[in-house]
């Protein structure tokens, strides 16, 4: 059932991986590849293991999966760019964070859009605020099969972008707009996820661009506090007034395009080009 969603768009010899979150699709990320492509990046919106299929194929991966599609993807565009830049939305987010760790001479800046370390948001329901547990539950047998349905406003706050967007998900086009719910298993994989990055944040060097609403629905304010109290590098944030948990697509991306475009170059120009078999020598070593 997996349809085939990555995009790739060659331009500078400065390139950002853009990752999308659990149960997404690339097509969440195609603004920000967009608009970056246009600063002069090169952009590879890359598909995560499992997704853009049915809840099947999701719940065939985990995010170990997940993961090594982003170190693949990372590795053929590194073979092409002098710089990376890694970016993701929600668990995206905490996928580039995994990355940095990893692979800290291989990454030179992130863009961390709505990271979601914490499922605490205003209009996330009480039972989602439990989360955590689910590492526990899922591996005793309770709620494997258990799906948690998206919910109002589907963190977008643009009411006709979130219509077009909802009513691709609720058709049941998970190529365009992702799944209509999350899996307990899979959301049990995020928050082992979860876990092994906050336990880890002291070791993240790349320089951070935090974007984050200031009125998220999924994810409070608190995520963001734990990247700047956390991670042993600069951290510049953006906060946005009139956009929910999706800054990638909501009223706000072209801002967050701009801020982002100017992080990036910023770093690009003070840095020494690594070598182009960076990310493959540092996957030998291991």
């Amino acid at each position: 059932m997996i349809k085939p969603s990555e995009f790739h768009l060659r331009g500078g010899r400065s390139g950002v991986l853009l990752i999308h979150g659990l149960t997404g699709t690339p097509t969440e990320m195609r603004f920000v590849g967009n608009g970056l492509h246009r600063a002069g990046f090169s952009v590879l919106g890359m598909q995560l293991a499992g997704h853009c299929g049915d809840d099947a194929d999701l719940l065939a991966t985990g995010w170990r999966d997940w993961y090594a599609s982003v170190v693949d993807a990372a590795g053929r565009l590194r073979d092409e760019v002098d710089h990376l830049f890694v970016a993701g939305l929600s668990m995206g987010a905490i996928l580039a964070l995994e990355l940095a760790i990893d692979r800290p001479h291989d990454v030179d800046g992130l863009g961390l859009y709505g990271t979601t370390f914490f499922h605490d948001g205003w209009a996330t329901p009480p039972i989602g605020r439990l989360a955590f547990l689910l590492p526990l539950l899922t591996s005793l047998g309770i709620g494997r099969g258990k799906v948690s349905a998206e919910v109002e406003p589907y963190g977008i706050k643009d009411e006709r972008i979130r219509n077009r967007i909802v009513g691709a998900m609720l058709s049941g086009d998970s190529q365009a707009a992702g799944l209509a719910g999350f899996p307990w298993p899979s959301l049990a994989e995020f928050q082992r996820l979860s876990r092994r990055v906050r336990r880890r944040l002291g070791r993240v060097r790349a320089p951070c661009f935090v974007a984050h609403s200031s009125d998220d629905d999924v994810a409070s304010l608190r995520n963001v506090r734990t990247i700047e109290r956390g991670v042993d590098a600069p951290v510049e944030t953006l906060l946005l007034a009139h956009s929910y948990h999706m800054v990638t697509v909501d009223q706000e991306r072209g801002k967050l395009i701009e801020r982002s475009a100017a992080f990036f170059r910023r770093i690009a120009e003070q840095r020494t080009p690594l070598p182009a078999q960076g990310v493959r020598l540092a996957a030998a070593a291991e």
